[in-house]
């Protein structure tokens, strides 16, 4: 952790709602003047499509029915951990982009499953801004865990992870549900052993909870809506955390737990830009006393 070149990371698997977070920190950033360098968590993906797609049938071969992007091998996390380490110490570091769609490959200039080439990172940031699938693990090979300044769970409960899932992919991509299917079975023992764990390491867990009726996943209609939807805020540590403040200005919120409120789904990015700006704001006041 470095007081002079903060780390703010977000994990969270795949339609679990990182992005939304980041389009949440992105106006934060603006509104305070805070310039912030982000990195995105695909970047450090170990393969490209084609070689993802190679290896998947290697490992099926060798009867490994488990491998995915959540595994810790299908991705860099030693060099996630040494960008990190660097950005602590010295502020500057480099990044890349995955290439998903055609949209992106107009906009990078490079072909769909591929990376662009690493670049470095705008010099003069006030902190680094890591969205992914990675950002708090700790295990025997990396600790980024201990290297994040501000870490933050985004987590649907798993059957609307599912749903989601299963709406996004068979609506982009083209998948059946089926397909699908496979995929999620395949993740699960990642998730279970690389995803989940994280979570204990967060500073702050949002987890998005259905109120309506998921039970199966496979045949929903439709993604459960934010107004169909509560959020659980969970504080590691709630110290310092003004709660009665927060059950004020955000209507129809409760404290479940000593540590825990509760608020309607539709009104996640409010609570976000009450509970982070005063953070942010102080690392970045701190980093620029430093």
């Amino acid at each position: 952790m470095s007081k002079k070149h903060p780390i703010i990371s977000v994990t969270g698997s795949s339609g679990a709602g990182t992005t939304t977070v980041k389009t949440t920190f992105d106006q934060i950033f603006r509104r305070e003047g805070i310039r912030a360098v982000s990195m995105e968590g695909d970047a450090f993906h170990r393969y490209n499509r084609a070689d993802m797609k190679a290896e998947l049938i290697a490992r099926k071969a060798a009867g490994d029915e488990t491998f995915s992007h959540f595994s810790y091998d299908a991705n860099e996390l030693a060099k996630l951990e040494d960008i990190f380490r660097i950005y602590a110490q010295t502020g500057s570091g480099e990044t890349r982009h995955y290439v998903h769609d055609d949209q992106e490959a107009a906009r990078w200039s490079t072909p769909p499953g591929e990376f662009t080439p690493w670049e470095p990172f705008e010099e003069g940031s006030d902190l680094l801004f890591y969205e992914g699938l990675h950002g708090a693990v700790d295990n025997d090979a990396v600790n980024l865990a201990a290297l994040a300044d501000l870490k933050i769970g985004v987590v649907p409960v798993i059957n609307l992870e599912w749903i989601q899932k299963i709406h996004r992919d068979k609506a982009s991509r083209g998948y059946t549900t089926e397909a699908v299917t496979d995929v999620i079975l395949r993740r699960m023992h990642a998730y279970v052993h690389c995803i989940c764990p994280q979570f204990t390491q967060t500073d702050v867990n949002f987890q998005r909870v259905p109120v309506v009726d998921t039970s199966n996943p496979f045949i929903a209609r439709w993604i459960p809506t934010a107004d169909e939807s509560l959020v659980v805020i969970r504080f590691r540590n709630p110290r310092g955390i003004d709660f009665p403040y927060l059950t004020s200005m955000i209507q129809n919120s409760w404290m479940s737990r000593a540590n825990s409120i509760v608020i309607p789904g539709g009104k996640m990015d409010l609570a976000m830009q009450l509970i982070f700006t005063p953070m942010v704001q102080r690392l970045v006041t701190e980093s620029r006393r430093a």
